[in-house]
């Protein structure tokens, strides 16, 4: 695929980028800044069809809940972003969307699906039973160094770890599955809706963590719950997220993993949950 044209636009917004084909048709292909080792990174295909949702003319409200489904991945080749409107209630609004892409032959065919929740929320009473944890501020952690790597969606992000690292050694020992990291896009980048969904995938697969054996793995299904709006995400600006990513189970295959995102102010953005498959 040719290199994009030379812009001062953010990477993130140019992989964003969905042209109108249709009424709630959109265009796309995946960016090179964010491949992954096969196909795109997933967050960023999570967050492209969120952004469908995000621009379709007929959404009402803020994102709630988005789940998407990976069903192949992407070929670095441009794609379409289906979005529908399936019910419009007094304040939820719920959607479904699909991602086509053609094959050598021009036969479009689902790589990915999912489903969201925009919602007119109301101010109501409100709590939160998931603190930020007691961590160093980013300021205080270096950035890691790191070696050229084949995976070049990793140097979009400014990743500080606090806990849980990477294995040092790929020798099988086992660990915790836990990991704490502070995230922003790099370059900064002011946080919305998309950048959130994003990162929300960053984390590396917690079957590494927990066993140091390098296992091709791939995400199946992602959820992201959102628990602030769109004031919450500008006053973060373009700051650092805590995330904390963790599993509760690897059985004959797969595995799940359970995360928290909070900005600087200790405000909780975002849970998620996702299965990943591994393979032995």
């Amino acid at each position: 695929m040719a290199q994009p044209a030379a812009s001062t636009e953010h990477p993130f917004d140019q992989a964003l980028a969905l042209t109108e084909q249709a009424p709630g048709v959109y265009a796309g292909q995946p960016h090179p800044a964010y491949a992954n080792m096969v196909g795109p990174f997933g967050g960023v295909t999570a967050a492209q069809m969120l952004q469908a949702v995000m621009q379709h003319p007929e959404r009402q409200g803020e994102p709630v809940a988005l789940t998407v489904n990976f069903a192949a991945a992407l070929r670095d080749a441009p794609f379409h972003v289906q979005a529908r409107a399936a019910r419009t209630n007094r304040s939820t609004q719920h959607w479904t969307v699909s991602l086509l892409q053609a094959d050598d032959s021009g036969a479009e065919s689902a790589m990915g699906t999912a489903t969201a929740v925009t919602a007119v929320r109301r101010s109501t009473w409100s709590a939160v039973d998931a603190p930020m944890p007691a961590v160093p501020r980013p300021a205080d952690i270096p950035r890691p160094t790191m070696p050229p790597r084949r995976v070049r969606w990793i140097d979009r992000y400014d990743m500080r770890p606090v806990a849980g690292h990477m294995p040092m050694q790929w020798d099988g020992t086992e660990a915790d599955s836990l990991t704490q990291l502070w995230m922003r896009d790099e370059p900064p980048r002011p946080l919305d809706f998309p950048g959130l969904t994003a990162m929300a995938d960053v984390f590396f697969p917690r079957v590494w963590r927990r066993r140091a054996v390098m296992t091709p793995v791939g995400t199946v299904s992602m959820t992201v719950y959102y628990h602030a709006g769109g004031w919450e995400l500008a006053s973060t600006a373009d700051g650092y997220l805590l995330g904390q990513a963790r599993s509760q189970s690897f059985f004959n295959g797969f595995f799940d993993q359970s995360a928290e995102l909070w900005n600087e102010a200790g405000q909780l953005l975002a849970t998620t949950h996702q299965v990943v498959y591994y393979k032995e």
